[in-house]
């Protein structure tokens, strides 16, 4: 009886070991699984500026970073005259793109037929007021920055 026991126990001892170990997940598909999670369209924190950190709101603290970054060019082109440039055109789209080291690229977004003959003009003149920006903190998306793309429609105001 003892020998039956020692044959039936002796392999349920040994095997069983295994049935109480845990499989270790693979590190590569663990990491793929959490980057599917992830929605790359969108940020966690969207870009700021000095003035518009103190608001805890998201979307307040949006509207107010939109609102600066709006009048701040407006600004920079009404001093910059376009007056004679544009007779007909009251609007004209930039993509702005704030990189994650929170440098500033701005340029034309579909361009109209009577904006194409003035395009090195104002190309440059975008270039020009890109450098302004330097009091700008980039978008964040998991406590990373990263780089943050928008088109901003821009009011010319005719003089």
């Amino acid at each position: 009886m003892k020998s039956s026991w020692i044959i039936f126990f002796f392999p349920v001892v040994f095997t069983s070991c295994q049935w109480m170990s845990a499989q270790l997940p693979n590190e590569q598909e663990l990491l793929e699984e959490e980057l599917n999670k992830i929605d790359w369209t969108k940020v966690d924190t969207y870009p700021s500026v000095a003035s518009c950190d103190s608001i805890f709101d998201e979307t307040a603290r949006k509207t107010c970073f939109f609102d600066y970054i709006t009048a701040a060019l407006e600004e920079n082109l009404r001093v910059d005259t376009l007056r004679g440039t544009f007779a007909t055109l009251d609007t004209l789209k930039v993509l702005v793109t704030i990189q994650a080291d929170a440098q500033v690229s701005l340029s034309l977004y579909q361009l109209n037929d009577s904006l194409k003959q003035q395009l090195k003009s104002v190309d440059s003149l975008l270039v020009e007021k890109s450098k302004k920006f330097h009091e700008l903190s980039p978008a964040t998306k998991r406590g990373v920055p990263v780089t943050s793309q928008f088109v901003l429609p821009l009011v010319l105001h005719k003089q």
